[in-house]
């Protein structure tokens, strides 16, 4: 449950805490003073979309936290390595004036979608116009399948339905007329030839750089070559390095026996005779395997320029001309034998649209049980809400398959006795859209695992004894789940366990909202005000005990 919210900066809230108990949590307030801001905070940091123009004016970012306990069993922490501290969960959320986000679940970052994600799984928000998604039919089947529980039959459908659909796209790419099957048969041809031909090799272009940078430069690789050779070996009339270090070896070698010293350097002529040995027989070898012909380097240049020419059609290394390759070839195979090939996917469409039919069937007909329980569940709850003449029904109708099922699913009513049942779109008023709308979120939410439901403003259009039987219904919710309500009606806000007032105010020239918990004298004259507005006089502060009296006589019914 959500045990307290911390807001900083958020439209005229500068700061402040609200500790939330178990049970029903109500705030009222005068129109403007910032109740819904409370609700904007709370979604903040739930992760659901928001701006950077609730920031207070004047600051640079504005911040929520918000802690919730009993979290141990929420799967969606594990997955994200995640685990409430000391059976507490803290989810805070930075949002900057340049549009700059920070998240940050149990201290750890976060983003904005994981936040999202685990916020969805602790908390749900039933805002103003949340009644008016009643009116979009095609969230009617969404409703039935959250209720009805039927995700294995859905997974089923789902996959045959991917199943189906990949056969089709393989049918529809074979299909194509008869002169453009021919125009690309042949370009295809045309490509498949033209490659085979150049025979290509992988690889090749990059050993025919090489080879050609050689040859480019094979008179100056020559002329080097010949350079070092006559500076080691000398010519026909002698000379050279290796000529001179063998005859300083042997002007040393008659004193080699003298003297240790000349020992040494007798070792060391001779070390580098033989090392300017070996390079100058190095040499020899790579002039004789160095065979410059400018008609090689003519035939390499030619098969660059084709090679580049091919490149700039087909792909830019060989090894992509190859792959290429054989994608033409494969396509040319599929469209020669594409009627052979349509014909065997016909067959494979037949078989696995019949299997997702099955399994669409399955589908609806765990859909048209559910739908049964949920009609009974709504009724219930109607009558409970002061609609006792109202009939709930839901039609199904079929359809072509798609990735929902065969099922179009609408949600019908008949607001008074003898009338037809209607779509609600045609017969709901706004009061009525409501009370449907709140039978239908806590008919879901006794089989779901969020332990925090928040009402804001539920009660638009609803008064009277109608807004008496919402308060009722709230106060039945807040056994099993928290609840937190944002109210004008002094129904809903005496038969709260924990009563919050928001008040705005001024100070140094600023406009700032201020968020207090209400004691039992605070409540009876916040709920006077409720009542009588301005004018609050002493029948209207004893009317207001009245209603907090009967409220906690109801509440100890609930608990009896």
């Amino acid at each position: 449950m959500l045990a307290l919210l911390h807001i900083e900066n958020i439209a005229v809230i500068e700061e402040a805490d609200i500790t939330f108990d178990r049970g029903f949590n109500a705030l009222t307030g005068e129109t403007g003073a910032g109740k819904s801001i409370v609700i904007d905070a709370l979604s903040a940091v739930l992760g659901h979309r928001t701006s950077r123009d609730i920031i207070r004016t004047g600051a640079a970012k504005a911040f929520v936290s918000a802690v919730f306990t009993e979290t141990e069993d929420l799967e969606v922490l594990s997955e994200y390595g995640l685990a409430p501290e000391e059976g507490e969960l803290l989810l805070q959320r930075e949002i900057s004036a340049e549009g700059r986000n920070v998240c940050r679940v149990g201290g750890r970052p976060v983003t904005v979608a994981q936040l999202r994600r685990i916020g969805a799984s602790l908390l749900d928000i039933h805002g103003q116009q949340d009644g008016q998604q009643l009116l979009d039919e095609e969230r009617h089947g969404a409703y039935l399948d959250s209720f009805g529980g039927v995700e294995a039959e859905h997974a089923a459908y789902a996959e045959c339905w991917k199943a189906m659909e990949e056969t089709r796209r393989k049918l529809r790419s074979l299909q194509m007329d008869e002169s453009e099957k021919a125009r690309r048969m042949d370009s295809l041809t045309f490509q498949i030839s033209e490659l085979e031909r150049a025979e290509l090799i992988p690889g090749e272009d990059e050993e025919l750089q090489q080879k050609r940078d050689l040859l480019r430069n094979g008179e100056k690789f020559v002329s080097a070559i010949q350079g070092a050779l006559w500076n080691l070996g000398g010519g026909d009339e002698g000379g050279g390095a290796l000529s001179g270090l063998r005859e300083a070896g042997s002007a040393l070698s008659g004193a080699r026996g003298l003297d240790g010293q000349f020992a040494q350097l007798c070792e060391r002529l001779d070390a580098l005779y033989s090392e300017a040995y070996d390079v100058t027989e190095t040499l020899r070898d790579m002039e004789s395997a160095f065979d410059f012909s400018p008609r090689e380097l003519d035939a390499l240049e030619s098969r660059a320029d084709q090679l580049y020419r091919l490149k700039k059609k087909y792909g830019p290394t060989v090894e992509d001309m190859l792959a290429y390759l054989d994608k033409c070839r494969e396509e040319l195979d599929q469209i020669t034998f594409a009627a052979d090939r349509s014909a065997r996917l016909e067959k494979d469409l037949a078989r696995e649209r019949e299997r997702a039919m099955k399994a669409a069937r399955t589908l609806s007909d765990a859909r048209k049980a559910a739908a049964k329980t949920l009609e009974e569940r709504i009724q219930e709850e109607l009558r409970a809400l002061d609609m006792p003449k109202v009939r709930f029904s839901i039609l199904f109708a079929e359809k072509e398959p798609d990735s929902t099922g065969i099922d179009t699913v609408r949600f019908l009513m008949s607001a008074n006795i003898g009338e037809e049942l209607r779509p609600i779109s045609k017969v709901a008023s706004g009061g009525e859209l409501a009370r449907i709308m709140l039978a239908l979120k806590n008919v879901l939410a006794e089989s779901e695992a969020i332990a925090t439901l928040v009402f804001d403003e539920v009660d638009t259009g609803v008064s009277g004894r109608a807004a008496q039987k919402v308060a009722a219904k709230l106060a039945q919710v807040s056994r099993r789940k928290q609840v937190l309500c944002v109210t004008h009606l002094p129904q809903l806000a005496a038969m709260a366990d924990t009563h919050f007032c928001v008040e705005k105010g001024e100070k140094q020239g600023r406009t700032y909202t201020r968020v207090s918990r209400l004691d039992r004298a605070q409540r009876r004259e916040e709920l006077a005000r409720l009542t009588g507005g301005e004018t609050v006089t002493a029948a209207i502060l004893e009317g207001a005990e009245e209603l907090i009296a009967a409220a906690d006589d109801y509440k100890k019914k609930l608990k009896n």
